[in-house]
């Protein structure tokens, strides 16, 4: 059976851009059980409330949660069980260095199959003030008016 090539989204993190500004991301791998890979093929995954934390130089992934799987039996894993990441040395005492300034965090954006593994996509994360979520706003809602005034010149509409 020929490995599946390409990269499959199975879940994202909305809120987590919307509630953070993201420094820097990382791509990690998971040690996963059988029925975990089996439950997050068929797109069901939740990272609300998920973190990642450093421990005696590995990572571990908290709170995410995969459900059990329907057809699992005995050997079905534990849905919120934490779970260890694989990173390189040097990417960890990288993160080790950034972790250490005030105010920063590791959260989980996105689940994802890459080529047949399953990765998840980690970002170093600062949080954001109330004022900056609303700065973020307008400024989207500007860059929506100015497409689409674009759009109205491009097609000859004139207010």
């Amino acid at each position: 059976m020929p490995r599946e090539q390409g990269r499959k989204l199975v879940v994202s993190n909305k809120k987590a851009r919307h509630d953070y500004a993201i420094l820097d991301t990382y791509e990690a791998g998971m040690v996963l059980t059988g029925t975990e890979v089996k439950s997050l093929r068929a797109g069901r995954a939740s990272l609300t409330d998920a973190f990642a934390h450093l421990d005696n130089h590995e990572m571990w992934l908290h709170g995410m949660h995969i459900p059990e799987y329907v057809n699992g039996t005995w050997t079905n894993h534990t849905p919120r069980r934490t779970r260890k990441l694989l990173l390189n040395r040097r990417e960890i005492d990288k993160i080790t260095g950034r972790l250490n300034e005030s105010g920063t965090t590791l959260i989980p954006l996105s689940v994802y199959f890459s080529n047949g593994y399953a990765k998840v996509e980690i970002g170093l994360a600062r949080g954001k003030k109330t004022w900056d979520k609303r700065q973020d706003l307008a400024k989207r809602d500007a860059d929506r008016e100015i497409t689409r005034a674009i759009a109205r010149r491009r097609k000859g509409i004139t207010d």
